[in-house]
C-alpha cells in the first residue's frame, strides 16, 4: 500500500507534467470547474449573501492549490500603501493555526503554532493589524471594530466571495506556472485559466524571460513581475532579541544544511546556492510545526532555513541555525494601476454610503 504522503507527492508531480495517468480524472477535473463557476454564479446573482465593508478591499489570491508568493506581496503592498498614505489592514484564513476561538487579532510575538505561521510572520515584519479567522467577514468586521484601518488586504482570500472586494490580484509562480491547466484532481487549479482575465493584476513571482503564461489567452496589460531578493542572513535567534545584524555568508563554511517547510523549496534552495552555498536539501511540509529533533543531522554545518521556518523554531534554536530574510520588488507599473483603482474604490464606497 503507497503511503499517503507518497501519494499525495506523485499526484502533485502529475500537475506538472503532460496528462498521462491521471488522463482519466479527467471528468472529475470537469466537475471541479463547473462546481466552482456555479458558486462563484450564485455569489454574483444574490443567490448567496455578499458582505460589503465600509473601506475598499483589496484580494491577494491565486487560482492554484501551493505557495506561489503571496505573503511577500502582501508585505509590500502593506509597505507601498503606508507609503502612499494609506493605513492597511490584513485579513487572513490562518492556516494552521490551532487557535479555535475566532477572530483574533495576530502580534508578531503570537506563536506561530496557535496563530498561523504565516500571520505572524506578516505582523512581525511589519506590525500591521492582523486579523485571523475563516470566515473573511467575520475577520473584516472584527478588524474594522478594532482598529482606524482605512484598507483591507485579504491575504489568500481570491475564491471566498462572501466578502465583496474592490480589487482582485491574483499571484501566479513564475516557474510553475498554472501547471497542466488543468482544475483539480488532475491539474493544481482551483479555477480555469481564464479566471486570470477577470482580476484586476496578475502578478508573475520571479518569472524567467518567457511567461509561463504565454500559453493561455490572458491580458498581458496587466501583468506585472515581481522578484524577491535576499536582504542577508540572520540568527534565528535574533528573532527573540534586539539582534539584527546580517551575518558574512564567509563565516558559515562553504556547506550548509538548507530546511524548508515552504510551498515551493526548490525556489529557496536555488537562492542558497546563488549565495554560494553547497546545500544539503531538507524539505518538510508546508506549514510543518517543527520539533527540536527535526534540526539535529549529526554534524557541525550551520543550518539555514526560511523566515517562516524560523519563527516556528525560535525556542529550541542553536547558535548554528540560521534564516535567510528576503524582500521583494513589484514593477513600479503596477502601484501605477494600483492606485488609481483604489480611489476609485474609495469614491464608490462614499457615493454608496451616501445614497
Amino acid at each position: 500500500m503507497i503511503p499517503m504522503r507518497l501519494l499525495q507527492q506523485k499526484v502533485e508531480q502529475a500537475w506538472y507534467r503532460p496528462l498521462g495517468w491521471n488522463k482519466c480524472l479527467l471528468p472529475l477535473s470537469w466537475a471541479f470547474e463547473r462546481l466552482a463557476a456555479r458558486r462563484r454564479a450564485q455569489f454574483a446573482s444574490g443567490q448567496r449573501a455578499v458582505k460589503r465593508v465600509s473601506v475598499p478591499v483589496i484580494v491577494v489570491g491565486n487560482i492554484s492549490v501551493g505557495g506561489t508568493g503571496k505573503s511577500p506581496l502582501v508585505i509590500f503592498l502593506i509597505e507601498a500603501l503606508r507609503q502612499q498614505g494609506w493605513t492597511p489592514g490584513v485579513i487572513s484564513r490562518g492556516y494552521g493555526a490551532s487557535v479555535k476561538d475566532f477572530p483574533c487579532e495576530v502580534s508578531g510575538q503570537d506563536a506561530p503554532d496557535v496563530m498561523g505561521d504565516e500571520p505572524v510572520m506578516i505582523a512581525r515584519r511589519t506590525g500591521v493589524p492582523l486579523v485571523i479567522d475563516p470566515n473573511r467577514s467575520h475577520a473584516a468586521d472584527y478588524l474594522l471594530s478594532k482598529t482606524s484601518c482605512d484598507v483591507i488586504i485579504s491575504d489568500d482570500g481570491l475564491q471566498h466571495y462572501a466578502l465583496a472586494r474592490d480589487i482582485e490580484i491574483a499571484v501566479v509562480d513564475g516557474l510553475k506556472g498554472l501547471g497542466n491547466g488543468c482544475c483539480l484532481p488532475v491539474g493544481p487549479l482551483r479555477e480555469p485559466p481564464n479566471r486570470l482575465n477577470e482580476v484586476d493584476l496578475v502578478v508573475l513571482n520571479q518569472a524567467g524571460d518567457s511567461s509561463p503564461l504565454d500559453g493561455y489567452s490572458v491580458n498581458s496589460d496587466y501583468l506585472y513581475k515581481m522578484d524577491i531578493a535576499p536582504e542577508g542572513l540572520y540568527s534565528v535567534a535574533s528573532l527573540v532579541s534586539s539582534s539584527s545584524t546580517a551575518m558574512d555568508v564567509n563565516n558559515l563554511g562553504p556547506k550548509v544544511h538548507g530546511v524548508a517547510g515552504i510551498g515551493n523549496p526548490d525556489r529557496f534552495f536555488a537562492s542558497l546556492r546563488k549565495q554560494g552555498f553547497d546545500v544539503v536539501e531538507h524539505r518538510f511540509p508546508d506549514h510543518y510545526q517543527y520539533q527540536s529533533g527535526d534540526l539535529q543531522f549529526g554534524d557541525s554545518l550551520a543550518v539555514v532555513m526560511t523566515e517562516k521556518d524560523a519563527i516556528k523554531c525560535t525556542h529550541f534554536c542553536l547558535d548554528s541555525h540560521y534564516y535567510l530574510k528576503v524582500s521583494s520588488h513589484v514593477d513600479d507599473s503596477m502601484m501605477s494601476r494600483l492606485m488609481p483603482l483604489l480611489a476609485q474604490a474609495k469614491l464608490d464606497l462614499k457615493q454608496r454610503q451616501s445614497a
